[in-house]
């Protein structure tokens, strides 16, 4: 396990939704109410990365029962404050989490992975949280040929790879090295769905895959 205080200074300005849940949430309640199909009676789900715990409520809101964890004190503490009622609690793909929290039909990780120092320890977690036929839902920001350009051409490259900022994003992801990730992990029928602004500049992608 890593030195969760390495990781765990990742701060929150509140337990509100962020402006990106307004591109995110959508897509992901879509592909929640597709995969009720396949969960009836067991709606169970896991937030690998909950954050302050924001869309774990909605979740939970939405009928969902919602366990989560994140290595972030700031967050967590923000999370227990506002939603004492979810189960959220400090943690991290670094940890054994099946042994604490069991498998899940879903298993959601929103802007997660662009964080995360080792992805492959990363995704072999978030596959052993899955239970046998279960989907996972991860989404993190899009590049592509053609955004990276646009960054290029406007000058926000610098704005857009943060270098300055701490516990930021130190992984950028492409729908070809996603799915290498995933599939290496043992993960099938990957697809993909594009979210905010138009797809080629699409501000993230979601992806749905399921465990064999």
């Amino acid at each position: 396990m890593q030195d969760k205080s390495e990781i765990s200074g990742y701060r929150w300005k509140g337990a509100e939704l962020t402006s990106a849940h307004d591109y995110l949430l959508p897509a992901l309640l879509e592909e929640l109410d597709r995969a009720k199909i396949d969960v009836i009676g067991n709606k169970r789900i896991f937030e690998l990365g909950c954050g302050n715990g924001s869309v774990a409520n909605i979740l939970a809101q939405k009928g969902w029962d919602v366990s989560g964890v994140d290595p972030s004190s700031d967050g967590i503490a923000q999370a227990n404050a506002t939603y004492p009622h979810l189960d959220l609690r400090q943690g991290s793909a670094y940890d054994d989490l099946v042994s604490h929290y069991g498998k899940f039909p879903i298993v959601t990780s929103l802007e997660v992975v662009e964080h995360v120092y080792a992805p492959r320890h990363y995704a072999a977690t978030l596959y052993s949280l899955v239970q046998s036929g279960g989907t996972a839902i991860i989404s993190t920001p899009y590049h592509s040929y053609w955004k990276n350009l646009a960054l290029a051409l406007t000058g926000k490259m610098d704005a857009h790879f943060t270098a300055l900022w701490d516990h930021g994003h130190i992984k950028f992801w492409s729908t070809t090295t996603l799915s290498h990730l995933l599939q290496e992990a043992g993960f099938k029928d990957i697809r993909f769905r594009r979210v905010g602004r138009i797809p080629p500049l699409a501000k993230s992608m979601i992806a749905i895959v399921r465990k064999p």
